[in-house]
């Protein structure tokens, strides 16, 4: 900080409070949760008094500062925002009351978010024990201009904001045009609707297999470890391998299961948007098993059939209308579509060299959109990273 502000503890602008009440077992409360990186304070759940094991809790106010005891050295903390005014935290939280005639709010929130700030939580205590206490939190300095400078810092902060949330609003904009291509593509290549002459995929498929889910941990699995894809684990994006969960150390499984590749996936059971979404594998890391909501096909070997156009086909618009139409359960949210409804999917008859004619058309388009999105991606970084230096000019007294 090289502004001529003086540097005060918070103490001087915070009062922390703690007040609790008796949680009722007849009445809802709202739980809120402090998000990590000093990304905010967001709802965490409604409940039931009577799911509330801890009776002692404490009631945020809107506009207070909120610390979590434990997460402050990773940026939890933030200010209480309005639509959470009523909702408890536990004793593992502290509040503070914000001084208003010394304190612009919005200053404190942009200011908690520079690396001033976060260095004075890390500094705190032994790093063998993550927790602060509230004295600590009044003992962290913050510059402070006369209020109305506070006021105009944070009007020009916000102004700033705004224009690059705009910019990331077109780059957005831009990613759903990209990916809207190649929706179109499909259907002008592929057909909208399935035609008389279409074919049921049974001809072109000899097994589809599912996996199993054993009791799995919460967590990944480790490099060395088995894990059991999850149900995110295949969409219309790439595959992501990340999504598992570890079995156990020294639970059985089946070998026969791994994830390999040239593997055809697809989601068994998912979102409504989701269920039916496919992916191939083309290299994973190993120790991967299918879980049950995870089927993988196995192919005719007297077919002559391309891997990519078979993965096109299925994301095209014909295909998707027929697994929304075709897959069921009782959950509005949730769907599963059985092997036999997928084996009765109707898909194209195209040649050998149709399909490669096809796969050639989409997978050259399909390049261009990568090319855009990998730029839209670096310019959305170079936005990201426009904030942090905003605030850094803010606090500097250069903005």
């Amino acid at each position: 900080m090289t502004a001529s502000w003086p540097l005060v503890p918070l103490g001087e602008v915070l009062k922390h409070r703690k007040e609790f009440i008796r949680i009722s077992d007849l009445d809802k409360y709202k739980r809120c949760r402090v998000q990590l990186h000093a990304k905010g304070i967001v709802l965490r759940d409604t409940v039931p008094g009577s799911e509330i094991k801890t009776k002692e809790q404490q009631v945020c106010r809107a506009r207070e500062f909120l610390v979590a005891e434990i997460d402050a050295k990773v940026g939890g903390f933030g200010i209480v925002p309005d639509d959470l005014h009523g909702s408890i935290v536990s004793s593992h939280y502290f509040l503070f009351e914000i001084n208003q005639e010394k304190l612009d709010r919005g200053f404190l929130d942009y200011y908690v978010r520079t690396p001033f700030f976060r260095d004075q939580v890390a500094a705190r205590g032994s790093t063998n024990y993550a927790a602060i206490r509230p004295q600590h939190v009044l003992q962290y300095q913050i510059p402070l201009p006369p209020l109305p400078e506070q006021q105009r810092i944070v009007a020009r902060i916000e102004e700033l904001a705004a224009k690059i949330e705009e910019a990331k609003a077109l780059r957005q904009g831009a990613q759903r045009e990209a990916n809207a291509l190649i929706l179109s593509a499909r259907r002008s290549l592929i057909g909208e609707t399935p035609k008389a002459n279409w074919i049921p995929l049974r001809k072109l498929v000899s097994e589809i297999e599912n996996g199993k889910s054993p009791q799995c941990e919460t967590g990944p699995a480790e490099i060395n470890e088995w894990g059991v894809l999850k149900v995110g684990a295949v969409s219309f994006g790439n595959f992501k391998e990340s999504e598992n969960k570890a079995l156990p150390p020294g639970a059985s499984f089946d070998a026969r299961y791994e994830v390999r590749r040239g593997d055809f996936l697809m989601s068994r059971a998912n979102t409504t948007e989701l269920v039916g979404a496919c992916a191939i594998i083309n290299g994973t890391r190993p120790k991967l098993l299918l879980s049950d909501k995870t089927f993988r096909f196995h192919f005719r070997k007297d077919v002559d059939l391309v891997l990519q156009w078979f993965d096109h086909v299925l994301k095209s618009p014909a295909l998707r209308e027929q697994i929304a139409r075709r897959a069921s359960g009782t959950s509005p949210t949730m769907k599963n579509i059985s092997k036999e409804k997928v084996l009765a999917l109707l898909v194209p008859p195209h040649s050998l060299s149709e399909q490669c004619h096809l796969v050639a058309e989409l997978e050259a388009l399909q390049a261009q959109v990568d090319v855009l999105k990998k730029l839209q991606l670096e310019t959305t970084t170079e936005l990201d990273a426009m904030l942090p230096s905003i605030l850094d000019r803010a606090f500097r007294g250069d903005l």
